[in-house]
């Protein structure tokens, strides 16, 4: 069976609004399972408003997510378990250790064979050393790799990250991209870098004034890209 022709997650006609300004304007897309959409665009195209909404964060104001024919609005709780999210907050608690904060997520999610889940992940992001160390303690890109790991600890089925590499540094960019390539899954992430998030991506997006501007459905050149993202700066 190929994985790519099966639809991991729909969206239709997806909008949200606050007051007057439509953050999102009728968004519609699919990404297939094992498929990597970098999702591109210029501050406030809309792009962390997006994320939220396919994590659940934030509801909708019209339109509709699907996650293998499955609604979000009416099973979040189901969805959320098969995500694995990467935002600009950690979701880690600065005053538990690397070991305790994930610990604290294996039960809350139910993970067999914690113990050789929480060390081989630590293992994973270089921090096995650390494992004993209050967060508190950790640089920024310390607490990125923690928060990877967090996101990474349950195996989710898609992957949804805002931004990954700030704060991280060359070997933690290495550990990130290393870690999503060696676990096959569906994975959505924003990007400032065409370049870095073309290299990335097996699909790109564009989003530009909460709508979407380019979303070929296979694969485009870099210059297409390029192109492309110069033509939705002209519609700010």
């Amino acid at each position: 069976m190929n994985l790519r022709n099966e639809p991991a997650l729909d969206v239709k006609n997806l909008s949200r609004h606050f007051g007057s300004f439509k953050a999102l304007d009728s968004v519609s897309f699919s990404v297939n399972k094992g498929e990597t959409l970098a999702v591109f665009g210029h501050n406030g195209a809309g792009k962390t408003t997006l994320l939220k909404i396919l994590s659940t964060v934030m509801k909708p104001s019209g339109g509709r997510v699907s996650y293998s024919g499955v609604d979000s609005a009416a099973d979040p709780e189901t969805i959320r378990r098969q995500l694995g999210v990467v935002s600009h907050r950690s979701f880690l608690y600065l005053s538990l250790t690397a070991w305790d904060n994930l610990a604290f997520y294996a039960r809350l999610y139910g993970i067999d064979c914690r113990h050789e889940r929480i060390s081989e992940m630590l293992d994973r992001i270089g921090l096995k050393h650390r494992a004993h160390d209050r967060v508190g303690t950790f640089s920024r890109g310390m607490i990125q790799r923690m928060a990877i790991a967090r996101a990474l600890l349950h195996r989710p089925e898609i992957v949804l990250l805002d931004e990954p590499e700030s704060g991280l540094d060359v070997k933690a960019l290495d550990i990130l991209w290393r870690i999503l390539k060696e676990e096959t899954r569906t994975i959505i992430f924003t990007h400032h870098s065409l370049e870095r998030g073309f290299d990335a991506a097996s699909r790109v997006m564009i989003l530009a004034q909460g709508r979407v501007f380019f979303c070929p459905e296979s694969t485009c050149s870099l210059e297409d890209l390029r192109h492309a993202y110069g033509q939705s700066l002209e519609t700010r």
